[in-house]
């Protein structure tokens, strides 16, 4: 058995007569450039949930199969969407800006019992994102790509299709789509104008499913009560953006699934398929190409 090692500039060479690659680096798009060299290609794994920046036509149309980092970021991003609604309900941010000056001001807080949160994209990461919040009495509805009933998780799911007519029913809203076609631009003027005024919006999907610019207008306008964003169109976040500069929305460098330890459960998430892949075995959840992420048992 041979392994090779290589970074982007290497990997057209490293890459011919190689059954399957390990993409360490989940946001190159490399492999599109040197496909023509990828002559016995069977298995591409890449260390990251979303796969939007590994998929091009040729391999969407190829008997490749591809796998991702199920499983391995689904807790911590489900910690962090929960912290970001805590900070905003009980004034953690504004009480950090009085305490630097040192002013000593009594305030009331909002509870999150009771709260009704809408979370949307029904994988494993939202699926994880529900269950805690349901642990701390939030009612939890999914929005995915088909409406159903009976979901063992979040009991009803509607389609996201429909989220403009939805959204005004909740008080959380959280996004958790993977990048496709039906999800880039997916918050826009009219979803977020469609909220409650008192919503806050948690954005720990791709940056490209929110027009940006549209949720800065929302958010100065008083139209939501707050937002917290741990992803972006342009990463990183440019020093001249004007989300920067919203008082009401929190930012995040993509870190909410980097819980101390991930690299090295990323390299043992590797080693457990690799082995099966060895043993000829099926590999669990592989990607659906064509739809750009891997679907839920029984959608």
């Amino acid at each position: 058995m041979t392994f090779r090692f290589t970074d982007a500039a290497g990997l057209g060479d490293a890459v011919r007569g190689a059954d399957a690659l390990f993409l360490w680096d989940f946001f190159s798009s490399a492999l599109e450039g040197v496909w023509a060299q990828c002559d016995a290609l069977r298995w591409v794994h890449v260390a990251a949930a979303g796969v939007d920046k590994l998929l091009f036509p040729e391999l969407r149309d190829s008997r490749v199969v591809v796998t991702n980092a199920r499983g391995i970021f689904d807790r911590p991003i489900a910690e962090y969407v929960l912290a970001a609604v805590l900070a905003h309900l009980k004034l953690l941010r504004e009480g950090y800006d009085l305490q630097r000056e040192h002013v000593w001001r009594h305030r009331e807080t909002d509870p999150l019992r009771g709260r009704r949160a809408l979370v949307v994209g029904t994988g494993s990461i939202g699926r994880d994102i529900g269950r805690l919040l349901r642990a701390v009495d939030v009612e939890v509805t999914g929005a995915g790509r088909t409406a159903r009933s009976g979901d063992p998780d979040f009991g009803t799911i509607i389609a996201s299709s429909g989220l403009a007519d939805a959204v005004g029913d909740f008080d959380i809203v959280v996004n958790v789509t993977p990048l496709t076609d039906a999800t880039r631009n997916l918050f826009d003027r009219k979803v977020f104008g469609a909220m409650r005024p008192s919503a806050y919006f948690v954005n720990v999907g791709r940056g490209q499913s929110v027009v940006e610019a549209d949720l800065v207008d929302a958010l100065t306008a008083g139209e939501l009560a707050g937002a917290a964003l741990d992803v972006f169109r342009t990463e990183p976040l440019p020093e001249n953006s004007p989300l920067w500069d919203v008082p009401t929305l929190a930012i995040s460098p993509h870190l909410s699934g980097d819980s101390a330890g991930w690299l090295d459960a990323l390299a043992a998430q590797f080693v457990r398929l690799a082995d099966l892949w060895l043993a000829g075995e099926e590999l669990p959840h592989p990607v659906d190409k064509q739809l750009g992420f891997v679907p839920t048992a029984g959608a």
